[in-house]
């Protein structure tokens, strides 16, 4: 049989997202969570999506990733879909940083594995738990091509003007201190999905992607390729988000440092973890947000009114950058459902072609659709990511071309 399925990893700290695809029609066969793991209380939530069946859950000590997958695996095998499957053509992998060097999807080696590793200073949070997770499926399945799709590749295509921070050379460079930017799955897939919307081609077409989740970021995409990106070294540059600061003065952590007596520990933590939405309110959830500000609450309204602020502020700055902009693309948890962000997020920028038609901004669903006026000069729509089908897409990509037929033992 020949082999067509992806397997998808995303491994978090105490964290495994997983999704089980079938190449020939993109179609998903399965799809899963591990959370708390290290914990007395860790919970696996499996649904077999292919055989139409109900969720399954189980909760108990899960030690670590590598309990993790097998579990996983167990819970595959159940269903006819385990990691030994010889249709399994791949395991996919989200890292989160690249660095300069990855600038696509890559099967994973020892020289891989080290460069993940040497990146981890600008990724403290995110990169080991990703070599974890490799490592781990890397045991469980040493004869399968294991490949790393990086969230920074999509933006490697930024020029140096936009890339490089004005800071000494020499130091930036022997720091590796340079913008990379994130969500780049996201943005690849959207961006593209954006296009097919239209009815053009990748390369035809300028757009603003706004991925806006907890996390946020805004891209500014030309003819296919990333030319700008809200997020820099790390995550907490760019757009407010659920509880990082985005954008701030450097200054301010030499303030709170000399003034505030705070460590740097201690900053870390305010600026990612006490910040944004959470930090200008109590809440990170635009949903409550919303039903606060129609109750009158005038600290969540302060903090929506700062949240649509910054966003405007980068739809202008990247309209700037592309110089023709032929759609705007919301996507993302709160990009996705939030209407109110929508509206407001391109409120007074008629000038500029922007506008959106209620009726079809307070329409949900799955689908891409254009929540623009017919007729306007620039398109404003709603694009859901599916950032494990860009993985796998990717993946598929760099290894179908070699994979064989295996013949099940």
């Amino acid at each position: 049989m020949t082999a067509t399925r992806v397997l998808v990893l995303n491994s978090g700290s105490s964290s495994v997202k997983y999704q089980l695809l079938d190449m020939r029609d993109s179609s998903r066969l399965a799809v899963g969570l591990v959370e708390r793991i290290g914990e007395e209380t860790s919970r696996l939530k499996h649904t077999p999506l292919a055989s139409g069946g109900e969720a399954r859950e189980w909760t108990g000590p899960i030690a670590d990733h590598d309990a993790a997958l097998k579990a996983v695996s167990a819970e595959l095998a159940k269903d006819g879909l385990g990691i030994d499957s010889p249709e399994l053509a791949a395991i996919g992998h989200r890292v989160v940083h690249g660095g300069k060097q990855f600038t696509e999807p890559t099967v994973i080696d020892d020289a891989v594995l080290a460069e993940i590793e040497r990146l981890i200073p600008v990724a403290p949070l995110h990169n080991p738990a990703n070599l974890t997770g490799i490592r781990t499926a890397m045991g469980l399945r040493p004869d399968l091509p294991q490949v790393a799709v990086f969230d920074t590749a999509f933006h490697t295509t930024m020029p140096e003007a936009a890339a490089r921070y004005a800071i000494d050379v020499e130091t930036a460079d022997r720091h590796r201190i340079r913008r990379y930017g994130f969500h780049g799955t996201s943005h690849a897939y959207v961006s593209r999905a954006t296009a097919k919307l239209l009815g053009k081609a990748p390369e035809d077409v300028n757009v603003i992607v706004l991925h806006l989740g907890n996390g946020a970021s805004a891209s500014a995409v030309r003819g296919g390729r990333c030319v700008d990106t809200s997020m820099g070294l790390t995550p907490l540059e760019g757009l407010v988000m659920g509880t990082r600061s985005g954008d701030t003065d450097p200054a301010v952590i030499f303030h709170l440092a000399r003034v505030g007596e705070m460590s740097i520990a201690e900053i870390d933590t305010l600026l990612n973890k006490k910040s944004g939405l959470i930090g200008l309110c109590g809440d990170n959830d635009m949903r409550e947000i919303r039903r606060r500000i129609d109750e009158g609450d005038e600290r969540a309204q302060l903090a929506f009114d700062i949240y649509i602020h910054r966003l405007k502020k980068y739809i202008g700055a990247y309209y700037a950058v592309l110089g023709r902009v032929d759609a705007i693309a919301f996507t993302a948890g709160v990009g996705e459902n939030a209407a109110p962000v929508r509206e407001a997020a391109v409120a007074g920028l008629e000038q500029l072609g922007l506008a959106v038609d209620a009726g079809l901004n307070a329409v949900r669903g799955d689908e891409p659709r254009l929540i623009s006026p017919p007729g306007a000069r620039v398109a404003v729509a709603v694009v859901p990511t599916d950032e494990e089908l860009e993985i796998a897409t990717q993946t598929y990509a760099l290894v179908g071309e070699n994979t064989v037929e295996a013949t099940a033992e």
